[in-house]
C-alpha cells in the first residue's frame, strides 16, 4: 500500500524539476527577460554540455557487469513489437505511411528517461530503479535514437530520389554524397548529379545546390505592377551575395526538373543535339549552341548582374554545361552532355526559396525571371502546411507530376503517389545494398557530430573498463565533469521551459490529435510495455517500474530529430509539452494502482 510518506519522496523528487520548467517559461512569457536569440543561447549550451555531460555521468557511474537482462529483454520486446505492427500497417493499410509510422514509435516507446525517469523512479522504487533507468538510457541513445535517425534518412533518401528520378531511380546502381552534406533532411537545396554509365544504369552524384554556394539572382515583388530590384542578403559564404526574392508568401517546394525523354535518349546514345532544350526550374535557362553554355534569361533579353550573357562561370554549376570523361563534343566545341544531368531538390524550408514565391519554376507558372507571377497560383495553398499529391489545381489545370495541396500534416510529400484510380502508384526504388549504403553513410556523418554519441559510447566504455579493472576517475577530472553534469538536469528542464514559452500554443496540432498522441504516450505504451514485461517473466517491483517508466511524458530529442526533418513536428511539440503538465498526474495514478 503507498503511504503518504511515499507520496511525498515522489514529490519531492519531481517538483523541482517543474520549479525549474515554470522559471524558465515565466521569465520569458510573463517577465520578459530572456530574449528569443537568449534563449536560443541557452538552448545550444544545454544541447552540447549539460545534457551530454548529464548522461555520461550517470552511464559511466552505472556498472554494466551488473544490468538486468530480463528488464532490458522487456524493453527491448516492446519497441521491437511496435515497430513490426508500425511495418505491417504501413504496408497493408491504406492510411499507413512512413511518417506515421515513426511518429507513432516516438509517441509509444520513447520517453523521456535521463531527465524526468531516473528523479521519478529513484523517488518511487529507490536508488536501484535509477540503475535501471540508466541501462535504459544507454540503449536509447546507442541504438533506438541510431534507428530513428536511419529511419528520418531513409525517408529522406526516397523523397529526394521520388522527386528527382520517379521513374528511372531502379536503374541507380550507386551513389556519392559531397563531404559537406550532413543530412538528406531536406533544408538545403541538394543537387543530384545523374550519371549514365556503358551498362545503361544510374551513378547520382549528390551535392549542394549551386544556388546555395554561389550568387543566385531573383526579383523582390511588392505587387504585380512592381518593377525589379535586386538586393544582396547576408550569406554565410565568404566574400559571397545572395540575391533573393523578397515576398510576404510562403515558401514553396520546388518540382523536379528530371526529362525523361533525356534520359532515355542517353540510354539509347542518341545525339543530345537533337534534343529539344529541357525546362529547368530556374525560370527560363537558355542553351547557346555557339557558346555552348547555359544561361539565365531575363525579360526581354535582359540578363542579371553577374551573368550578363553567355557563355556562363565556370562557377555557375547548374547553369553550366555538363562535363565528364565520357562527354561527346558537339560539331561546334559545345560539350554534349550526354553524361551528366543536374537537378535540384529542396524542402520549402530551404534557404533558397526563403521569403516567399518560388521563383525557380518552369514558364507554366508564370514565374520566369523578370515575369509577373500569377497570384491565383498561390493563392490556393495559403498558408498551411504543404505536401505533394497529383490533383487538379482549384483553377481546374491537372498538373502533371507532384503538385502542393493543403494537408494537416506537416509532411512534405507522399512517398506513395496515388494514382486516378486511387491505388497507391508504385514506385521503383534503387537495390537495397545501395540504399542502405546511401542512408548508413548520411545516418554517420550525424552520428559523428552529435555530442550525445560521444559521451554515451565515451562513459559506456569508461564504465567497463572502470568497472572490470577497479580504475578511479582522476579527481580534477571528475570533478570538472561534475561541475557541468550537476546542472545538466536542472539546466534540461529549464530549457524545456523556455521551449514552452516561445511556443505559439501548448497545444499545436490541434484537440483531437493531441487526445490520439496522449492516449498513444500514456496509453499504448504501458500497455504494450507490460505485456512484453510479462512475456519476458518481469513480476512484482521491477514489472512496475517497467509499467511506469513507459508512462513517462514524450522524450526531447525525438521532437529535435521530427523538427529537423520536418515530419509532424506539432504533434511531438504537443507530445513533449502538453506530456509534461499532465505526467506527474498520470505517473502517480499508476504508482498507486500498480502499489495497491
Amino acid at each position: 500500500m503507498i503511504s503518504f510518506t511515499d507520496l511525498y519522496h515522489v514529490l519531492t523528487a519531481v517538483v523541482p524539476l517543474y520549479v525549474a520548467m515554470i522559471l524558465a517559461y515565466g521569465s520569458v512569457k510573463w517577465w520578459k527577460i530572456f530574449s528569443p536569440d537568449q534563449c536560443s543561447g541557452i538552448n545550444r549550451f544545454v544541447a552540447l554540455f549539460a545534457v551530454p555531460l548529464l548522461s555520461f555521468h550517470f552511464i559511466s557511474t552505472n556498472n554494466p557487469y551488473a544490468m538486468n537482462y530480463r528488464f532490458i529483454a522487456a524493453d527491448t520486446l516492446q519497441k521491437v513489437i511496435v515497430l513490426v505492427a508500425l511495418a505491417v500497417w504501413s504496408r497493408t493499410s491504406s492510411r499507413g505511411s512512413l511518417e506515421w509510422s515513426i511518429t507513432l514509435f516516438s509517441l509509444s516507446t520513447l520517453p523521456n528517461t535521463l531527465v524526468m525517469g531516473i528523479p521519478l523512479l529513484k523517488g518511487m522504487y529507490g536508488d536501484a530503479s535509477g540503475s535501471l533507468m540508466v541501462q535504459i538510457v544507454v540503449l536509447q541513445c546507442i541504438i533506438w535514437y541510431t534507428l530513428m535517425l536511419f529511419l528520418f534518412e531513409y525517408r529522406g533518401a526516397r523523397l529526394l530520389i521520388g522527386e528527382q528520378f520517379p521513374d528511372t531511380a531502379g536503374s541507380i546502381i550507386s551513389f556519392r554524397v559531397d563531404s559537406d552534406i550532413i543530412s538528406l533532411d531536406g533544408k538545403e537545396p541538394l543537387q543530384t548529379e545523374a550519371e549514365v554509365g556503358e551498362d545503361g544504369k544510374l551513378h547520382v552524384t549528390v551535392r549542394k545546390s549551386t544556388s546555395s554556394r554561389s550568387e543566385i539572382y531573383s526579383r523582390r515583388s511588392h505587387g504585380p505592377n512592381s518593377g525589379v530590384s535586386l538586393t544582396p542578403r547576408p550569406s554565410n559564404l565568404t566574400n559571397a551575395e545572395i540575391y533573393s526574392l523578397q515576398s510576404s508568401r510562403n515558401p514553396t517546394p520546388r518540382g523536379s526538373s528530371f526529362n525523361h525523354t533525356d534520359f532515355y535518349s542517353m540510354v539509347n546514345g542518341k545525339n543530345m543535339s537533337n534534343a529539344s532544350p529541357r525546362q529547368s526550374n530556374y525560370g527560363n535557362v537558355g542553351f547557346d549552341e555557339e557558346a555552348g553554355g547555359v544561361g539565365m534569361r531575363g525579360a526581354n533579353g535582359v540578363y542579371p548582374p553577374g551573368n550578363s550573357g553567355y557563355p556562363a562561370p565556370p562557377t555557375a554549376g547548374i547553369f553550366s554545361p555538363v562535363t565528364g570523361p565520357n562527354a561527346k563534343k558537339k560539331p561546334n566545341g559545345a560539350d554534349g552532355g550526354k553524361d551528366l544531368h543536374m537537378f535540384v531538390w529542396s524542402s520549402s524550408a530551404s534557404p533558397v526559396s526563403e521569403g516567399g514565391i518560388h521563383v525557380f519554376r518552369g514558364g507554366e507558372y508564370g514565374n520566369d525571371i523578370g515575369g509577373v507571377a500569377h497570384q491565383k497560383d498561390y493563392d490556393e495553398f495559403g498558408r498551411d502546411e504543404f505536401s505533394f499529391d497529383n490533383r487538379p489545381n482549384s483553377n481546374g489545370v491537372d498538373r502533371e507530376g507532384p503538385v502542393l495541396s493543403k494537408l494537416g500534416s506537416s509532411s512534405t510529400t507522399e512517398l506513395h503517389p496515388k494514382t486516378a484510380h486511387g491505388e497507391p502508384k508504385a514506385t521503383a526504388m534503387p537495390p537495397a545494398s545501395v540504399m542502405t549504403r546511401l542512408i548508413l553513410i548520411m545516418v554517420w556523418r550525424k552520428l559523428i557530430r552529435n555530442p550525445n554519441t560521444y559521451s554515451s559510447l565515451i562513459g559506456l566504455t569508461w564504465s567497463l573498463v572502470s568497472y572490470k579493472w577497479h580504475v578511479v576517475m582522476p579527481a580534477i577530472v571528475a570533478r570538472s565533469i561534475a561541475i557541468l553534469s550537476d546542472a545538466g538536469l536542472g539546466m534540461a528542464m529549464f530549457s524545456l521551459g523556455l521551449f514552452m514559452a516561445l511556443q505559439p500554443k501548448m497545444i499545436a496540432c490541434g484537440n483531437s490529435v493531441a487526445s490520439f498522441a496522449m492516449a498513444v504516450r500514456f496509453l499504448s505504451g504501458p500497455a504494450v510495455m507490460a505485456a512484453a514485461s510479462i512475456a519476458v517473466g518481469l513480476r512484482g517491483v521491477l514489472l512496475h517500474i517497467a509499467i511506469v517508466q513507459a508512462a513517462l511524458p514524450q522524450g526531447i530529442v525525438p521532437f529535435v530529430f521530427a523538427k529537423e526533418y520536418n515530419v509532424h513536428p506539432d504533434i511531438l511539440s504537443t507530445g513533449v509539452i502538453f506530456g509534461m503538465l499532465i505526467a506527474l498526474p498520470i505517473t502517480l495514478v499508476y504508482y498507486i494502482l500498480l502499489g495497491l
